[in-house]
């Protein structure tokens, strides 16, 4: 029987392996630039300079059927016990971040200034406004550095270019748990917020 037992052993390693050889060297890019051009992906934006060397870069984007002040307002309403973030709650509620997705513009948390918190959950990170330009900006860090996250909206004839991009420092993981968080979170980063980028889209052009 011990002789069986580095068999058994090396197939799930090796299939690990395959899949993080594979995904590094065909879908990394993909995940982290979905929706977005070259230069949308490579390009300097809004609140870069608050992270200048992050550990990770996601940049993804969508195009709106609607202009830019019919988009700002689900945008800046966003966050728990806000407007949600219109991804899947449930999802998001298992982590305990009370998100509730609206369906309507809601007055009350369409007033944003410098330095307001943003909260992501009672246990989850506080996001600080930290540049905001109307209809155009808005740029978050969380209160441990570690996490900027930027929105910036780009007309485009009648409609939008929404670019979102996340930039994190990821230095305070273990190498292993680097390895998982590629794995694991990326992906898992791209399927929430795709669903939060069509979230906007469809709001703001129902609105429209």
């Amino acid at each position: 029987m011990k002789r069986y037992a580095p068999l058994v052993w090396s197939l799930p390693i090796a299939i690990a392996t395959g899949v993080a050889v594979g995904y590094h060297l065909l879908w990394r890019d993909p995940c982290l630039t979905w929706g977005t051009t070259i230069d949308e992906a490579s390009g300097e934006l809004p609140g870069d300079v608050l992270m200048p060397s992050p550990d990770l870069v996601s940049t993804r984007g969508i195009e709106i059927d609607a202009p830019p002040e019919a988009v700002w307002p689900w945008i800046v309403q966003m966050g728990s016990g806000r407007g949600g973030a219109y991804t899947y709650d449930w999802i998001e509620n298992l982590f305990h971040l009370d998100m509730h997705s609206a369906d309507t513009i809601l007055p009350e948390f369409q007033h944003l200034s410098i330095g307001d918190v943003i909260p992501l959950g009672a246990r989850g990170p506080r996001m600080r406004v930290e540049l905001l330009e109307h209809e155009r900006v808005l740029v978050v860090r969380s209160d441990d550095g570690r996490w900027v996250w930027a929105f910036v909206l780009v007309p485009v004839g009648p409609g939008t270019r929404l670019v979102s991009r996340n930039r994190m420092r990821l230095d305070h993981m273990s190498r292993p748990v680097r390895v998982a968080y590629t794995l694991v979170m990326e992906p898992g980063s791209l399927v929430m917020e795709r669903k939060m980028l069509l979230g906007i889209k469809d709001r703001a052009e129902g609105v429209a």
